[in-house]
């Protein structure tokens, strides 16, 4: 899986070390590994990553009141978008979220709360990772 990851970053990027990125997956494996795998091929991008809505909702709460930073980009993992994609709960929901929310719910709820500034970003396909996380960090 990491593989096909690296093969859409193929390029290694610097200037992002400043950026943020907030990620939510389904994989604890998988998301903490991204922490390290991911940064590399985003200029050095951070990488936020949490598997569970509870965390997820108050990191976002956290930051949308000034009192952590404010993620450059929202990225929801393939894993996710899967589980979204066959109309299943995504794994690490609480009682509102684990009866069925769709990633266009995600989305909805992290503009209530971050502002429609902040770009989402969501793919089912590893491969498509880091082009679509280069893109939405304004990287070649």
């Amino acid at each position: 899986m990491w593989n096909e990851v690296k093969e859409g970053g193929a390029k290694s990027a610097k200037g992002s070390s400043n950026k943020l990125i907030l990620g939510r997956g389904c994989d604890p494996v998988m998301a903490q590994q991204s922490a390290s795998i991911l940064p590399p091929l985003l200029g050095g991008a951070r990488i936020l990553a949490f598997t569970d809505d509870k965390a997820f909702f108050r990191e976002l709460e956290s930051m949308a009141k000034g009192e952590k930073e404010k993620p450059d980009v929202v990225f929801f993992a393939p894993g996710a978008c899967r589980w979204s994609a066959a109309r299943r709960p995504i794994p690490g929901g609480i009682p509102g979220t684990s009866h069925g929310w769709s990633l266009e719910q995600y989305y909805e709820h992290v503009q209530e709360v971050l502002g429609p500034q902040i770009p989402i970003v969501s793919t089912a396909h590893e491969v498509e990772i880091v082009p679509l996380l280069r893109k939405a960090l304004g990287l070649p």
